[in-house]
């Protein structure tokens, strides 16, 4: 296997769900059960060397052949809850997304269309057989998408700002599935009572949709991942992003327009330096 810096490179944030062990079917239950006890259990980074090295040969591997059975593990309050990697559903998706974002010369640069087409019939057999196949976990690159702060508080806010290479920053929120369908319940009202429509409406309802997914006794995550590398150290310990978001909903609710302006322009000034470094050379 290529060898692949200790560092996440990526710039990717994810929102992912951690599910109880009783919300999945066995024999999958009993697979999590024993995988969950095991002492070895690869890392946040550790999933994304594998995906880089999976990029290093020529040709490129787009889809993992089979699917993981690896996640994320934790505790919560006494209930272990996993987060399934799903890799190869995951890589699918981001193919899709991917062909949406870049102009076709590059992307055929990138990745050969014959690669390309043979990921797409692959995908399109498996959910044949798969149709209600979902991903426990959403990747986005250079962003947090505004609608996943809907779904957490500031004091959720975890931030440690790590001290190696080997330790770098994590910026996180956590929260419980019932808080988050529920603020997104009140941040829909807000905005429709607001606006006609958006694109916020539209990403908070699709985020929406994906939660209802999921047991009620599940755990959300926002993890600003990779990202953390491309903020400096300063900005990442005054982000409090998630706050705006509500402190803008909260605006909008009592009619304040002036009030809502200003945390987004906050939010927006705040994500600016990062836009300009996904352009730069």
């Amino acid at each position: 296997m290529p060898k692949v810096s200790s560092v996440i490179v990526p710039y990717a944030t994810y929102l992912r769900v951690y599910e109880p062990l009783a919300a999945f079917p066995e024999p999958e239950r009993s697979h999590w059960a024993r995988y969950a006890r095991r002492p070895d259990r690869p890392s946040y980074q550790d999933e994304l060397r594998r995906a880089l090295a999976d990029l290093a040969p020529t040709p490129p591997v787009l889809v993992p052949v089979h699917e993981s059975q690896d996640a994320f593990v934790l505790d919560v309050d006494g209930v272990v809850c996993v987060c399934p990697w799903r890799t190869r559903l995951r890589g699918w998706q981001a193919l899709e997304e991917l062909s949406e974002e870049l102009p076709p010369p590059v992307l055929d640069a990138v990745l050969p269309p014959f690669l390309r087409h043979q990921a797409a019939q692959d995908y399109e057999r498996w959910l044949a057989e798969n149709p209600d196949a979902r991903p426990w976990i959403r990747t986005a690159t250079w962003q947090v998408p505004i609608n996943w702060f809907v779904l957490v508080a500031d004091e959720e806010r975890e931030y440690d700002k790590g001290d190696s290479e080997d330790s770098p920053p994590v910026l996180r929120y956590r929260t419980p599935m019932v808080q988050a369908r529920r603020r997104v319940a009140r941040g829909l009202r807000a905005l429709k009572e607001a606006m006609d429509e958006g694109p916020l409406i539209d990403g908070l309802v699709d985020v929406g949709r994906w939660l209802e997914e999921f047991h009620p006794r599940s755990l959300v995550e926002l993890d600003y991942g990779g990202l953390v590398h491309a903020l400096p150290a300063g900005a990442l310990e005054h982000d409090h992003s998630a706050a705006d978001v509500a402190e803008g909903i909260a605006a909008l609710r009592r009619g304040d327009g002036a009030a809502a302006g200003e945390a987004y322009a906050r939010l927006v000034d705040r994500w600016r330096s990062v836009r300009d470094l996904r352009s730069a050379n």
